[in-house]
């Protein structure tokens, strides 16, 4: 079973932006952290990708989601897909950097 991402996780954009999650759960977590779901907004921060045809990313969208773990169907892990999204569109995908192998909780 693969590491789950936490509010403690480090996620960036495909250019070094800073992604922040908003999770919707206050009950599971994972080394102290709490466990981020499909559910949960995520917003994107500090991107610098400027072009004359696009903007930088402001916001990551997940595709998949955890199919097999201990806390629930929604739950997102390192094997996770997620798209960042700027003004102009797909922008490329999320950048994992930590995550956490424990989980508990109700």
């Amino acid at each position: 079973m693969a590491d789950f991402l936490t509010t403690a996780s480090t996620l960036t954009c495909p250019h070094g932006g800073t992604i922040v999650p908003a999770p919707e759960n206050t009950r599971t977590q994972a080394g102290g952290a709490f466990v981020l779901g499909t559910a949960d907004s995520f917003s994107i921060v500090g991107c610098p990708f400027t072009t004359s045809s696009s903007s930088p990313c402001f916001q990551l969208i997940w595709s998949t989601a955890s199919l097999k773990n201990s806390v629930g169907a929604n739950a997102l892990n390192q094997d996770s897909q997620g798209t960042c999204i700027g003004p102009s569109g797909v922008q490329g995908d999320v950048v994992i950097a930590q995550t956490q192998a424990e989980g508990s909780g109700d």
